[in-house]
């Protein structure tokens, strides 16, 4: 595998209103999704991905969703501006994403990807550091939430790569334009 051409990916699920959490974080409106048999391409997408980053607020909602944490088969970094004590299975940094990100792009086995975070993502795309974003659209209204891009993201231009139903979602591949 060529190294270099690893892709920084946001990999996430969103309400038909454009929500990824309620207000207060919770992601329980995920659980009765109909995706038609199988786990909806997410064994298919995980296995293209070398590296993993998220935030401190989507790593400690990670450890309430899971029994046990759910990426410890990958490289794992938290991106956190506080110091943290040290975790099993991820590495605490506050190094600037300018620095962070194309260092794990370069030496990846896989794609990075981005895990979570409107706030994390709406960053990534202002340091021009996002190559590609896999959007599933889960049939649900939310009315309100946490959004997938906080307002005041920097105006973005997307390309549509695939759509793809599988069950009742829809699943959009974005790459973002320029890349």
């Amino acid at each position: 595998m060529n190294m270099n051409n690893n892709k920084v990916v946001l990999y996430i699920a969103t309400s038909l209103d454009g929500y990824i959490a309620r207000l207060d974080g919770s992601v329980d409106w995920l659980d009765n999704v109909e995706v038609g048999g199988g786990d909806g391409g997410y064994s298919e997408f995980y296995n293209t991905v070398g590296t993993i980053v998220m935030g401190r607020l989507t790593y400690e909602e990670v450890l309430i969703l899971a029994d046990e944490f759910p990426y410890a088969d990958k490289p794992c970094y938290v991106l956190s501006r506080s110091k943290q004590a040290s975790a099993p299975h991820v590495t605490f940094t506050d190094e600037s994403i300018n620095t962070l990100i194309p260092t794990l792009k370069s030496t990846s086995e896989g794609d990075v990807w981005l895990v979570g975070g409107g706030q994390l993502a709406a960053a990534f795309l202002q340091e021009g550091l996002l190559d590609e974003l896999h959007v599933a659209i889960i049939p649900k209204i939310l009315g309100d939430g946490i959004p997938l891009f906080p307002i005041g993201v920097v105006p973005t231009n997307l390309q549509l790569m695939n759509v793809n139903k599988i069950g009742q979602m829809v699943s959009l591949l974005y790459k973002v334009s320029g890349h």
